[in-house]
């Protein structure tokens, strides 16, 4: 069996050390990969935009399944040009990855399908935009539609915040070519959901809920990052929340991805805004494993991911993970100055006798030319201890992220503070 992770980042070494854990004999490959899966896997040297490159790469070593980790590849096509050789592939076309590439066209496929989600207006137009701000109650949420590495949602107290905003992106090009098209949507109040499914098209098979923090500080304060931790189980997954989850919001979009002609194949991530009843609305749609809660979801998975990932890839039924009772806390060590102006180069010191249970997963580090590992990237690492419960994997996650010394190392101490209210 020969495998090939695409990407670089902390979610495609947890995905690596996921599938190398279950399929010890595989040949694993990772593009472009980082320090950490260079440990379990072959990295190759073709970056993941490099479409050309990876359709070669997975035909010279004679790749079995190709898992894409990033979202960029997927709505540029990789997935669609793998098939095209009938190649193995976990992950959507383009076509059906603009339920993320595209937040405008994702409200159309929700309006379609029924599937609840905050009351919107699309716009390319600076002065539009501006007019449409001034007639909507506050809060507002303005979001570049494109890709904008997790950053583009802007959540505005008031409408002078969500002017400036708006200018910002149409007026500024603050997002670039992401933010051309912008949606301005009305606030939804209550706490956060991140859901995960794995679908071949028409079937799902819904793992554990994580919930992610964005902010960058303690608190929920801070500016908005691409996530600072994550944690699961979330006491809010209740199974009257997991079947409204899976009824109300998605079967009814795989339903009309199909109609469209663009079948989702691979991880459908709903972002969940859950009101005090408990009723769920999408907040946005993923095309891929989100990152952190894979590096919180996957060590979760007691065996059975790669089953479950080649049935989808075959649309085939697919099977369901094992899941462990134990719990799962992520912390996302950051950069001095993330997520603005990062500042690369720190030397990096990772403690050779972690406790069991204890993985860290690579993101933003690279090797030197001295050989030494070094701050490479925003989001540097990710730390997560899995235990028995939830305060115990939490303390054994912040104990961790403390002992792992680089210079300007940011962190969040709090991950899972709404569940820890809960629970007290």
């Amino acid at each position: 069996m020969k495998l090939l992770v695409v990407g670089s980042g902390g979610r495609e070494h947890a995905l690596c050390w996921a599938l190398k854990r279950e399929q010890p004999a595989a040949a694993c490959f990772c593009a472009p990969g980082n320090p950490g899966t260079a440990e379990l896997a072959t990295n190759l040297p073709v970056t993941a935009d490099d479409l050309g490159g990876l359709v070669s790469a997975v035909e010279e070593h004679g790749v079995d399944l190709t898992v894409v980790g990033p979202e960029g590849p997927l709505a540029q096509g990789l997935a669609d040009r793998l098939r095209a050789r009938g190649r193995r592939v976990f992950g959507p076309s383009s076509a059906a990855a603009q339920i993320e590439a595209s937040k405008a066209w994702a409200k159309g496929v929700m309006a379609a399908a029924g599937v609840p989600t905050a009351g919107s207006r699309c716009f390319g137009d600076v002065g539009q935009a501006l007019a449409y701000v001034e007639r909507q109650p506050e809060p507002l949420v303005v979001k570049a539609s494109g890709l904008a590495a997790g950053k583009g949602a802007v959540v505005c107290a008031t409408r002078a915040e969500a002017r400036d905003a708006v200018r910002a992106m149409l007026g500024e090009g603050r997002f670039g070519e992401a933010g051309r098209l912008i949606v301005v949507e009305e606030f939804l109040e209550g706490e956060e959901l991140s859901v995960l499914a794995l679908t071949n098209g028409w079937d799902t098979v819904l793992l554990p809920a994580a919930q992610d923090h964005k902010r960058l500080l303690q608190g929920d304060a801070g500016p908005n990052t691409g996530g600072m931790g994550a944690y699961s189980p979330v006491a809010l997954e209740t199974p009257r929340l997991r079947a409204a989850v899976e009824q109300r919001i998605l079967r009814p979009t795989l339903a009309e991805l199909e109609r469209r002609g663009a079948p989702f194949v691979g991880v459908l991530y709903a972002g969940l805004m859950v009101d005090r009843e408990g009723t769920p609305s999408v907040v946005e749609f993923n095309c891929r494993f989100g990152d952190p809660e894979a590096q919180t979801i996957l060590p979760r998975i007691a065996g059975g991911l790669f089953d479950a990932l080649w049935a989808a890839a075959s649309r085939e039924p697919i099977p369901a993970p094992r899941m462990l009772p134990d719990a799962a806390v992520t912390t996302v060590l950051a950069a001095r100055g993330y997520p603005d102006r990062v500042e690369k180069g720190a030397l990096i010191e990772i403690p050779a006798d972690l406790p069991t249970g204890v993985v860290v997963f690579h993101a933003g580090t690279a090797r030197g030319v001295d050989g030494q590992l070094r701050v490479s990237g925003g989001r540097v690492l990710s730390v997560t201890a899995t235990a028995p419960t939830f305060r115990a994997a939490r303390e054994a996650s912040r104990a961790a992220a403390e002992r792992v010394q680089f210079e300007g190392k940011q962190f969040r101490p709090d991950i899972g503070w709404r569940e820890d209210a809960r629970a007290a």
